[in-house]
């Protein structure tokens, strides 16, 4: 058994194909057969089943996974770092994020980071706050932003900045030339959310909750993304209630107007989290320092 039998273990996992493996790993099937079985001989244990022409992860299978994971997670930084000690190879991150950061906060971020190491080859992938933090789990990301709470002890937590909630409407809505409102007031409006499982609704409810009001607004809508909310709101289909760091330039512009929710103030706070580690690699430091100055 060796590190390429591991790789293509997890990729059959992953992919939930042999054949699909084999096409992503430019081998044939056989070959992927091959590998498979020699795992399974060195383990003495069936990591798959393949009755009724579908294959399914055993028991087993399931129980290997992480640790293959973590060894070719070791055994892919162990090989950068050496690399970098001897001047060869370049530097890489992967940084995962949720959607407002990683929309509206990190590419300003990631090119003044670029500047000052250029020799930092970094990939930024951008997904809701679970899928993120289980691409951090699985080793697909170095680390990850995120704005909802985290909850694992398997990661290191740490804020890196907060932003707030603000309330927004139409610049011709009837609130237009007021500076606040008492939050009973929003029972009259059409709100615009986003989905369900998005961090900044989860606050923004918990809010409402505890003020007795959530029951009272009507659900208008709900809109996946951040941009589109801004336009329906802008466009008069209601108001919303979104981050300041998403609606900074609208406001300035003139867009969209943010009104006060008479004694509330909704914030939230961003985290940086990150895996144990024996060792981290020297791009991953630099980030964190990056972050933290």
């Amino acid at each position: 058994m060796n590190i390429t039998s591991l790789k293509m273990f997890c990729l059959v996992v992953d992919e939930g194909s042999i054949s699909q493996a084999a096409r992503l790993s430019f081998v044939s099937q056989p070959a992927v057969t091959r590998q498979i079985r020699q795992i399974e001989n060195f383990y003495g244990a069936l990591l798959f089943d393949r009755t009724e022409g579908k294959l399914t992860v055993t028991e087993t299978g399931r129980m290997l996974y992480p640790f293959a994971k973590a060894i070719i997670n070791d055994f892919n930084r162990s090989k950068e770092v050496i690399q970098q000690a001897i001047g060869e190879g370049n530097a890489s991150l992967r940084v995962g994020a949720s959607p407002t950061i990683g929309e509206y906060f990190l590419p300003s971020l990631l090119g003044r980071f670029k500047k000052q190491t250029p020799e930092i080859k970094v990939t930024l992938t951008i997904k809701n706050t679970p899928s993120i933090l289980e691409d951090l789990e699985n080793d697909v990301i170095d680390l990850a932003l995120v704005e909802g709470m985290v909850e694992s002890k398997h990661f290191i937590v740490k804020k890196f900045a907060e932003d707030e909630l603000v309330l927004v409407c139409p610049t011709d809505h009837a609130w237009r030339d007021r500076k606040e409102i008492q939050i009973e007031e929003l029972a009259n409006e059409r709100m615009i959310w986003r989905e369900s499982i998005s961090g900044t609704r989860l606050i923004v409810e918990d809010t409402l909750r505890e003020f007795g009001v959530l029951d009272t607004i009507e659900n208008y809508m709900e809109i996946s993304s951040t941009q589109a909310i801004k336009s329906a709101v802008e466009a008069g289909l209601g108001i919303s209630i979104l981050p300041r760091l998403t609606v900074a330039r609208e406001l300035e512009q003139g867009y969209l107007q943010e009104i006060k929710l008479q004694g509330i103030v909704m914030r939230r706070d961003l985290w940086l989290v990150k895996k144990q580690q024996r060792f981290t690699r020297t791009s991953i430091s630099s980030f964190v320092e990056f972050i933290a100055e």
